[in-house]
């Protein structure tokens, strides 16, 4: 099967209506065409070992256990980082993790050292979650708290998903709900965050169980931009998947879902 650019994607997206969601897998990087709360197809955009992705302003970056790649005229490209457990935006910038616990910057085509971590878990903004907690990212990497860190958020109010809490960070983190939490999202509008008691979302009465229409695991969650990309706060639409493959969707009536059969997800973005 054929590559699949995030920028075919994004042209086809915009002829059509459609979000498309990239999810990775055990196959490697598939791609979802939603539309509304209508959840289509998927279609293989990259076979690979993926094991994290993120997608920035103009492209979508993938950590595999081989490269990190990106997508890149019609296919996606080698950086040469070596092997990958995360990476991540902050804004147009790229970082990365290894395995080693190599953390880096791209800056232009080459890749510039920040520091070192064990056991990075996410990258998202400035933030990379670890096992001994939370690390901003500058000139080189400050802990700022936390451990046992599974996931981390920048998007509105900074969220952390940590083995004993769902914690927010305000003048220092405070625990917003008690649990193990796996993956979070923020955006300036919401929050969502999925741990072993299910998948919440901030309201004004705070962590609120979503009503899902699967028992499935949510392994990860991400915000799609406001309707119309009106500036007063439209809704965002908002996208979850299952470890087993199965999407779930949220176009503000309720969430549906589909199995796509996508075995071994970790991790979802969706397309700029």
């Amino acid at each position: 099967m054929a590559d699949i650019s995030i920028d075919e994607k994004r042209v086809y997206g915009e002829k059509t209506g459609t979000t498309e969601l990239y999810v990775a897998a055990d196959l490697g990087v598939a791609v979802v065409a939603v539309s509304d709360d209508i959840v289509g197809e998927f279609s293989l955009a990259h076979r690979c070992t993926a094991r994290d992705l993120a997608a920035g302003p103009n492209r979508l970056a993938v950590a595999t256990d081989a490269d990190v790649l990106v997508s890149d005229d019609g296919g996606y490209a080698g950086t040469g980082f070596g092997p990958a457990v995360a990476v991540g935006f902050d804004d147009e910038t790229l970082l990365a993790a290894g395995p080693d616990g190599r953390v880096a910057r791209r800056g232009g085509e080459a890749w510039h050292r920040v520091g070192e971590i064990a056991d990075v878990r996410a990258i998202d903004g400035d933030l990379v979650g670890a096992a001994d907690g939370v690390y901003r990212v500058d000139d080189g990497l400050a802990h700022v708290g936390l451990a046992d860190v599974r996931d981390v958020a920048t998007g509105g109010t900074p969220l952390a998903a940590t083995d004993d809490g769902l914690y927010y960070l305000g003048p220092g983190w405070a625990e917003g709900r008690e649990g193990a939490f796996v993956a979070v999202a923020s955006a300036p509008d919401r929050g969502h965050a999925a741990g072993e008691a299910g998948l919440f979302e901030r309201t004004d009465d705070g962590w609120t169980a979503c009503a899902l229409p699967t028992e499935e695991p949510v392994v990860a969650v991400a915000h799609g931009e406001p309707a119309s990309g009106a500036d007063d706060g439209g809704e965002r639409g908002v996208y979850a998947v299952t470890g087993g493959g199965r999407v779930l969707v949220d176009a503000g009536d309720g969430w549906r879902d589909r199995a796509l059969g996508l075995a071994g997800a970790t991790a979802l973005a969706v397309a700029p």
